[in-house]
């Protein structure tokens, strides 16, 4: 996944920037004033729901309190929809400083875990998993939605 695009105009913008602003094409199950969370392209298991602030930041020093603050809130509120949803066992929630971030923009990933799935068998390996087109993405998109309350 590239990290920033050329717009119209020639100017870098963000591909989270452009999904949480609803200009490109995503998988959405939550989208609020402060924060946007949509299916992972290429997801470590299926549920795999990225969090990702509205206001772009490119790694946590970026990041100011209040923002932190609302992700975490969400962050809890996703954790629990994703392993309703999905059935799970639980969930692997995790943030990539710099390092490892595909697109250098904040973004928290909220993984369903179930026992025995190996995602961590020896070592931390990011094996990924495919959806079988976008009608199994969006139906797993809508059973995450319909999981978060309120």
């Amino acid at each position: 996944m590239a990290d920033t695009r050329l717009s119209r105009s020639g100017e870098r913008t963000c591909r989270f920037c452009a999904i949480a602003a609803g200009n490109e094409k995503a998988f959405l199950v939550f989208r609020d004033a402060h924060c946007a969370a949509f299916l992972d392209y290429r997801p470590l298991a299926l549920g795999h729901v990225l969090l990702v602030p509205v206001g772009h930041y490119g790694d946590l020093s970026d990041l100011p309190d209040a923002v932190i603050r609302e992700l975490a809130v969400r962050v809890k509120l996703l954790s629990t929809a994703v392993i309703a949803a999905m059935r799970a066992d639980g969930s692997f929630v995790a943030l990539n400083n710099r390092i490892s971030q595909s697109v250098a923009h904040v973004h928290f990933h909220i993984v369903p875990r179930h026992k025995g799935d190996g995602l961590f068998a020896h070592r931390l390996i990011w094996k990924r998993v495919t959806y079988r087109d976008d009608a199994q993405r969006e139906e797993i998109a809508a059973r995450i939605r319909r999981a978060i309350p309120g």
